[in-house]
């Protein structure tokens, strides 16, 4: 299996650099795995909403570049996604699995969010919350349920 995740902005902080190093080495053992980085757009305080569509627009056509193959399976990181246990989205992945999507590809928009171009493109809208994260913890986030996703279904247990 592949998966990759396309995540807006250059990682900074050396304490997500080591979580996310370490979580792909785990990883690994599982899946062959790839984060692909692409641009964020500057976007100052007090901007219009349609100065912020067009971040997200200029972004979004950023990441769609970046999705192949065409038939891959998209799941973006969206506020209003789907909120589920690990438990269920171990069950997700291992469904995709059956049923022959060999690439995954985990979008994870900028600080505005996702264009509805992006949306659209997504095959499922997946939340881990109500509240809002930093884009960048999110991709240590992900990692590490993705790992505790493998982990449950190999019947392991993940502390």
């Amino acid at each position: 299996m592949k998966i990759t995740i396309i995540a807006v902005g250059k990682l900074k902080e050396k304490y997500l650099k080591l979580g996310i190093q370490e979580y792909m080495k785990r990883l690994g053992a599982y899946a062959n795995m790839e984060i692909i980085e692409v641009p964020d757009e500057k976007a100052p305080e007090n901007m219009s909403e349609a100065e912020q569509e067009e971040v997200k627009r200029k972004e979004g056509e950023r990441i769609l570049s970046k999705i192949s193959p065409p038939d891959a399976f998209v799941i973006s990181l969206e506020i209003m996604g789907q909120i589920i246990t690990s438990e269920k989205f171990a069950e997700k992945i291992e469904q995709l699995m059956i049923y022959g999507k060999s690439k995954i590809v985990f979008v994870i928009g900028g600080s505005l969010g996702l264009s509805n171009e992006v949306s659209d493109r997504s095959d499922y809208a997946l939340s881990f919350s109500k509240m809002t994260f930093p884009h960048q913890l999110m991709r240590l986030v992900l990692l590490e349920q993705i790992y505790r996703g493998f982990r449950i279904m190999k019947g392991g247990t993940v502390s």
